[in-house]
């Protein structure tokens, strides 16, 4: 039977390995949002810097998890991938594409900062010091990325309908 702090260890390790899958779904998510972005620069402007920022992310996972001796999920990564690409996919057929896309990523953003909360907590009380830093620096990146998208969502939403009101909705999309 596991102890306390071996069963901490685990849930902490799976943790990680999510948090890894989760931040390679958010790039299958942003890429092909930037691809597509014509009117809305500022818009296609943060999220390559959010891209930069995930890739990071990203390696600070790895980082964390060679110090544990094992490595992300190639499974978990590879599933994840996929639904976010479906997802980018399945708002590319929308009118409103842009204003989804703001709406999904807002609550994408949320949904990190909770796991990477969570991967703090799991950190301190295992004592797994050395993690710590690293994922309150990712932490705080998603909380800015959250931020920014709360504070663009009025500009994005009103350039969307200027857009449309002047050339149809296939116009304003993205």
């Amino acid at each position: 039977m596991a102890t306390g702090h071996d069963a901490l260890r685990e849930i902490f390790v799976t943790g990680l390995r999510n948090a890894h899958a989760v931040e390679k779904q958010a790039l299958s998510i942003m890429t092909p949002q930037i691809s597509r972005i014509e009117h809305y620069p500022e818009v296609a402007d943060r999220l390559r810097l959010h891209v930069d920022e995930t890739n990071s992310q990203i390696a600070r996972l790895d980082e964390i998890l060679a110090g544990f001796d094992t490595s992300a999920s190639a499974l978990k990564d590879t599933a994840l991938s996929m639904t976010g690409g479906m997802a980018a996919i399945t708002h590319s057929v929308a009118g409103d594409e842009i204003v989804k896309n703001s709406f999904a990523n807002y609550a994408f953003e949320h949904f990190e900062i909770a796991s990477y909360k969570s991967l703090i907590v799991l950190a301190e009380d295992g004592g797994f010091a050395q993690a710590a830093p690293l994922l309150k620096q990712s932490l705080d990146e998603e909380v800015s990325m959250a931020r920014w998208i709360d504070e663009s969502l009025p500009l994005v939403t009103r350039r969307y309908v200027q857009l449309y009101a002047e050339a149809g909705s296939m116009e304003a999309k993205v």
